[in-house]
């Protein structure tokens, strides 16, 4: 019942002590004077203080505190309404022209024709009950403007016709050659360099003379770094999971019958009826190519709109009416304040002075406590006899051997180290195990230790 609090440090159970060397120190030592590589891990050191820490920053040091200045509050010029009359009067009162306007006419289709001269026996609800109204067609309201171009000729001239200079053309130089007669004699291909090059004669290529290859005396080294280092451990070679391949059956032909042939039956089947596409005959009469719309359109002779022109500008010299109606209906209230809305208390204001006197006060009337009534019992009287200070606890409590972690030291409490387990605890063997007693239970062979 041994409980060792500290962590694990083991993870194979081989019975072997534990090895602080990993797998790559042990097959690979160290080659010459070469020293392993130095950790970039950092060292634990304490950073003393190196000098007290001033409490001003950059931005305390270098801060310039300005005077805020208020900014100068523009006041507004006093409205002073205009003097006169404002004439209400606008372009399109004085230029609109009433017409007087007619009912609108319903544009209602025209009665379609049947093409078919088969006769129509039945009279349609809508032919039956409409009737025509008589009405006249109403004036066009559009004024017509007739252009007349002016007969006079234009002669104000344009800022182009003002602003341009007129120049004389200046032809750029010609840098083409003049034309050259082309020389009758054969033509000489010499040139500078094959005038003034003179002919140097080559010295002969060195020739390196090749040397006798000389094999060396002494014995190859084959031997690599891994073959020299490498310790194989020696194993059984490993046993394929290949399944044999083995023949099934025998090469006699299969005289039996399958259970396809004992339950298939043959069906007649008939081949399937072709279909013969019907001629195609084309009609006798004649097609009748006119639309309702060919048969009820009526065309119109259209004269081409006239152009919309402005009407020239007019100047008036009458004085401007700036009257509105808002400026005619609008008259200035003059508004008063209003008071604030405060109800009447109801519960007025003491007058006299503050007497002081609460309720509790003048309503309390004093009474004169009497002590607690004790309970304590009267002279109890005390027996002589021993006072029994037995429990259950002190009647069946046996005390038991303290037992002592044999990891500490094991040759001196007589044990020997059997092996450790995967959690880091070692398992420690009692060489003369003692007796136990009838009221504990008896020492196990094998005890935990502290690693």
């Amino acid at each position: 019942r041994h409980r060792c609090c500290h962590k694990p440090t083991k993870i194979y159970d081989d019975g072997v002590q534990p090895c602080h060397k990993t797998e790559y120190l042990e097959n690979y030592p160290v080659y010459g004077n070469i020293c392993p590589p130095e950790s970039c891990k950092p060292k634990p050191e304490h950073q003393q203080d190196r000098g007290r820490m001033d409490g001003t920053s950059t931005f305390k040091s270098d801060y310039l505190p300005y005077e805020i200045v208020k900014r100068p509050f523009r006041v507004p010029a006093e409205y002073r309404p205009k003097s006169g009359k404002i004439d209400l009067g606008t372009i399109y009162q004085r230029d609109y022209n009433p017409h007087k306007v007619g009912p609108v006419t319903l544009a209602r289709p025209r009665e379609r024709k049947h093409t078919s001269g088969a006769k129509l026996d039945t009279i349609p609800t809508y032919r039956d009950d409409y009737r025509l109204w008589k009405s006249q067609r109403t004036e066009s309201c559009k004024v017509e403007h007739a252009y007349q171009p002016p007969s006079e000729k234009f002669g104000n001239p344009s800022t182009f016709q003002d602003d341009y200079i007129p120049r004389e053309p200046n032809p750029p130089q010609s840098f083409k050659p003049l034309e050259a007669k082309l020389p009758e004699g054969p033509f000489d291909g010499n040139t500078i360099h094959r005038t003034a090059y003179v002919v140097h004669e080559l010295e002969p290529r060195f020739v390196r003379p090749k040397e006798e290859y000389k094999p060396s005396d002494q014995p190859f080294a084959d031997l690599t770094t891994h073959q020299r280092d490498y310790r194989g451990t020696p194993g059984e070679q490993a046993k394929s999971c290949k399944p044999e391949q083995r023949k099934l059956g025998s090469d006699a032909p299969f005289k039996g019958t399958t259970e396809f042939q004992d339950r298939y039956q043959p069906w007649l089947v008939t081949a399937p009826q072709f279909h013969k596409p019907q001629e195609y005959v084309p009609p006798t009469d004649k097609m009748d190519l006119n639309s309702t719309n060919r048969l009820d359109y009526v065309s119109h002779e259209i004269c081409p709109a006239a152009p919309i022109r402005p009407a020239p500008g007019r100047r008036t010299t009458a004085p401007f009416q700036g009257k509105t109606t808002t400026r005619e209906d609008y008259k200035p209230w003059s508004i008063c304040r209003q008071g604030i809305i405060k109800k009447e208390q109801e519960i007025q204001k003491p007058t006299g002075k503050f007497s002081n006197l609460t309720t509790f006060r003048s309503h309390y009337v004093p009474h004169q406590a009497s002590p607690a009534q004790s309970f304590k019992p009267v002279q109890a009287v005390g027996l002589k006899l021993p006072f029994k200070d037995e429990t259950l606890y002190r009647t069946e409590y046996t005390p038991k051997k303290q037992e002592i972690c044999p990891g500490h030291h094991p040759t001196a409490l007589g044990y020997v180290y059997v092996n450790t387990d995967s959690q880091g605890h070692k398992f420690y063997r009692q060489l003369s195990p003692e007796p136990s007693r009838s009221n504990c239970d008896p020492i196990p062979q094998e005890v935990a230790g502290v690693s």
